[in-house]
């Protein structure tokens, strides 16, 4: 019982791992990364579908990615969307493929970047003590209803707990690889 409250709390924590990660690919540095085109979605025959579904995207050098449209008849839509998208991108078509640049980062902007990347991992690190509220929460419940004793309960909250301080040091690593990666010029 004690286990599956443990389980549950873990896998909630490493689900807010990876939301952190998904949202710092989002995060864009001054390299050209395939994953920073993740969230655009193009209007195309009446249903919102994501870009990487419709094109194929490469990274042609450091700064510069292609994209190529499989439908080249949608190559002006999805030039619009990305100019749309607020990543502060400037598309250009050459023939069939669209090639977007990666405006250098100035100092101030990459301030910004890095003061978004430490809101997104306050906020998985406030998830991941809910989980751990949630998990203390059930194995208090446990106690109440008499199918744990207080030793059994406090021996899983310290497991909880040492399970969110390790999931919390995580997002602290990987905020440290961001900033980093945002202060490199």
């Amino acid at each position: 019982m004690i286990d599956d409250i443990q389980a549950d709390a873990e896998e909630r924590m490493q689900k807010s791992l990876e939301a952190l990660s998904q949202n710092f690919n989002k995060i864009r540095t001054g390299r050209a990364h395939p994953s920073i085109l993740d969230g655009i979605r193009i209007d195309y025959y009446g249903a919102e579908t994501p870009l990487k579904q419709m094109a194929s995207i490469n990274v042609e050098d450091a700064r510069t990615l292609a994209v190529s449209v499989f439908d080249k008849s949608i190559t002006p839509d999805v030039e619009k969307a990305i100019m749309k998208s607020d990543l502060g991108l400037n598309p250009s078509t050459a023939g069939d493929v669209i090639r977007i640049p990666m405006p250098m980062l100035t100092e101030e902007t990459r301030k910004g970047y890095i003061k978004q990347a430490r809101a997104e991992a306050e906020s998985a690190r406030v998830s991941i003590r809910n989980a751990r509220r949630d998990a203390n929460g059930m194995l208090k419940d446990l106690v109440k209803e008499k199918e744990i004793s207080e030793d059994e309960e406090r021996r899983g909250q310290e497991q909880v707990q040492k399970l969110t301080d390790a999931f919390v040091a995580k997002v602290d690593a990987a905020l440290g690889v961001k900033e980093a990666d945002l202060m490199e010029i």
